[in-house]
């Protein structure tokens, strides 16, 4: 367990990728199996552990100290994980454990026994074990690793192809044992898995003055929709949807893997569509995430595909093949399929980048965010390669908000309010309207937070609500009704664009202003 929470330290202060990944190496290297295996797997989010709840430890740590004492630890720390191992009254430098053996009894334990293993755990660790301890239990890490990152350490310690490991990477399971000797020398291990995932092709962002400098002859481009990046897999018999991400959503969409009659892979968009017209994004949050769907939401909420690509297609792997041949081929397995539920997503015809820049200026739809643009040579390549895929997002919409509450960050911010919810005008009261974690400058925290400390007027546990006195530019991708919110909207990745300290707060934006921007 000291590796283990070694390693998690050292990955939560390595400032770079480049130095994650070698402290991940460095821990490959030295580690025997299946520990290795098993800190892979809770950094790429794979281990399946009985949940430890954070009211599970509130509850032991009430037992063990004062509460008064904890509630202001934990308000000035702002990680629970680590307010409990440093107010645990155990030792410093306790007794070393194997991982192996905490995993294995974390997931044993039943749900009556899980409290006294844990008290029984920290009891025994030291303090640095602690918390790596209770990072594991309760599955967040939070110290910088994607499961991206972590996969592409594996590929870098054997010196394999990162795109090898990605696609064998869903029929593998944790220790991964097979896997780490793979990388030493054994022969690669066969994926398991029907109907796997295959890594996606990403885009990166692009401008004008960047798109100037490209023939426009030699691009296609299409609308981008606001829904979510989904691959749909039809092998054997097998079907699957899986994020781009490659987590499996099948269950929550029957009606898609019904649709996926075919053999093959398509890239597409996931919309909920009634008949041609798009819904909007909030729609399909409401079947994002589920364990199953009943009839009335598959009637409600009816799912659809819109396809961009085909990667492969009656056992023919068409991935290396440029994008015009893939189009080509695309065009035909979506007239082959003849599915309702799928359907092609649209070429988009333009001269050169004014052309383009006219048509994502006045799209026909309030459920496109912008376009994407694709050299028509482009093979189809796992991750994000730049100088391939481009995406041209629609400008944000903008509010001027007033700052209402803040909390502590976690990780490397939990040293600071990170965490803020704004409001706008409603009358003469300030409604929230939602919640910002991004998009200012590490100088700008800084500010931000000592705002938060010298205008705090009441405290809730570790939120702090401030005088109404900072005004924020939010800026946001979508907005959708919504009946969970007070102010009846739900903004989509909202971020700070800029602290407004020449406004002053009665000059805010109001509600109404907000209503006014909901798609009809």
């Amino acid at each position: 367990m000291r590796a283990f929470a070694r390693l998690l330290e050292n990955l939560a202060f390595a400032p770079r990728r480049t130095a994650k990944t070698q402290h991940l190496l460095r821990h490959f290297a030295t580690q025997p199996d299946p520990a290795r295996g098993l800190a892979l797997a809770a950094l790429t989010g794979d281990l399946e552990l009985r949940a430890v709840r954070p009211t599970l430890l509130r509850a032991l740590v009430a037992e063990r100290t004062d509460e008064v004492l904890f509630a202001a630890s934990y308000d000035h720390v702002g990680d629970l994980a680590e307010t409990i191992a440093l107010i645990w009254p155990g030792p410093e430098h306790g007794a070393d454990a194997s991982l192996p053996d905490l995993v294995a009894e974390l997931q044993a334990a039943s749900r009556a026994e899980l409290p006294g293993i844990v008290a029984r755990r920290l009891d025994s660790l030291g303090t640095s074990e602690r918390y790596a301890y209770l990072k594991l239990a309760t599955g967040g890490l939070r110290v910088g690793v994607s499961g991206r990152l972590a996969r592409a350490a594996v590929a870098d310690y054997g010196g394999l192809d990162l795109a090898e490991v990605e696609e064998i990477w869903h029929g593998l399971s944790p220790p991964y044992t097979a896997l780490f000797a793979w990388a030493e020398g054994a022969a690669k291990p066969a994926s398991a898995a029907r109907a796997p995932f295959r890594p996606v092709m990403l885009s990166t962002p692009t401008d004008p003055d960047a798109l100037r400098a490209l023939p426009p002859a030699e691009f296609a481009a299409e609308w981008k929709w606001d829904g979510i990046r989904v691959q749909a897999v039809a092998d054997g018999g097998v079907r699957r949807l899986y994020s781009r991400t490659g987590e499996d959503i099948s269950a929550a969409f029957p009606d898609v893997i019904a649709a996926l009659g075919f053999d093959g892979v398509l890239d597409a968009e996931l919309l909920i569509r009634r008949g041609a017209a798009v819904a909007p994004f909030g729609d399909l949050q409401k079947r994002l995430g589920r364990k199953g769907v009943g009839a009335r939401m598959l009637e409600s909420h009816p799912a659809a595909l819109r396809a961009y690509d085909l990667m492969l297609w009656q056992g023919r792997d068409l991935r290396a093949q440029p994008f015009a041949a893939r189009r080509a081929a695309l065009e035909f397995a979506v007239a082959a399929i003849d599915h309702p539920r799928i359907d092609l997503s649209p070429l988009l015809p333009f001269g050169n980048w004014d052309d383009l820049a006219a048509l994502r200026a006045d799209p026909p739809h309030p459920v496109i965010e912008g376009v994407m643009i694709k050299p028509r040579a482009s093979p189809y390549l796992a991750g994000r390669i730049k100088g391939h895929w481009f995406k041209w997002k629609r400008d944000p919409m903008v509010v001027d908000a007033v700052l209402m509450y803040a909390q502590r960050g976690h990780g490397k911010r939990s040293g600071y309010y990170s965490d803020f919810t704004f409001g706008l005008w409603d009358g003469d009261a300030l409604v929230p309207v939602g919640k910002a974690y991004f998009g200012f400058t590490d100088a700008e925290l800084r500010a931000l937070d000592r705002f938060v400390r010298a205008n705090t007027i009441e405290r809730f546990g570790p939120v702090r609500a401030v005088r109404p006195d900072k005004v924020i530019e939010v800026a946001f991708e979508g907005l959708n009704r919504s009946t969970r919110h007070k102010s009846g909207v739900a903004m989509r990745f909202p971020r700070i664009a800029r602290i407004r300290d020449d406004k002053p707060p009665e000059q805010a934006d109001r509600l109404e202003t907000l209503l006014e921007m909901l798609p009809e």
